[in-house]
């Protein structure tokens, strides 16, 4: 994965395959501290502490598909190339959350991407699950609730062609109303 929205993608999909109703998505862009940090957080069916201590093992998964797991080591690569930190807590019953710091301005950072386009995927793809993004840029931010936009619908499916594209043009206005580089 060579950019930020991919693994936000690939860990929020995760979530729905543990069965979450609700994904929170956080990333917040500190130019003071140099620091741009990557929380996802939801209340799926958790890890036990044996998965807990093997999910940075690229050779362990749960899927049944594919026999090897990289999405988290390559995150928790990529983020300690920065200088930065990449923690996991997560319990059974109880859901997990991730947090993910690298070095802003770091010359190995990887780009944001196309935020849009995952969380896009991620709400087509799952309609029934609840997804809230929050993108802090130093004091501004942005969020993104399907909960309030489900409401507004009155029946309309969260999948709906032009509620996506309504959802994606809402996202990239937002990101650059804050001065977001995603």
């Amino acid at each position: 994965m060579l950019e930020l929205s991919h693994h936000i993608l690939d860990i929020a999909e995760n979530a729905t395959r543990a069965g979450s109703k609700t994904v929170r998505i956080t990333l917040t862009e500190d130019t003071g501290r140099d620091r741009l940090t990557l929380e996802v957080a939801d209340d799926g069916r958790g890890m036990s502490a044996e998965e807990r201590g093997r999910a940075l093992d690229p050779f362990f998964t749960t899927k049944k598909v594919r026999r090897v797991g990289l999405g988290l080591p390559m995150l928790a690569d990529a983020a300690e190339r920065t200088g930065g930190t990449f923690t996991l807590e997560s319990a059974p019953g109880r859901g997990t959350r991730l947090e993910a710091a690298f070095g802003l301005r770091h010359l190995d950072r990887q780009p944001l991407g196309d935020v849009a386009a995952s969380l896009v995927s991620l709400i087509a793809g799952n309609p029934d699950v609840d997804f809230v993004y929050r993108h802090r840029h130093d004091a501004a931010e942005y969020v993104l609730d399907t909960r309030e936009i489900r409401q507004e619908l009155d029946g309309v499916p969260m999948n709906h062609s032009d509620v996506l594209k309504l959802i994606r043009d809402n996202i990239a206005e937002g990101l650059e109303e804050i001065g977001s580089e995603g």
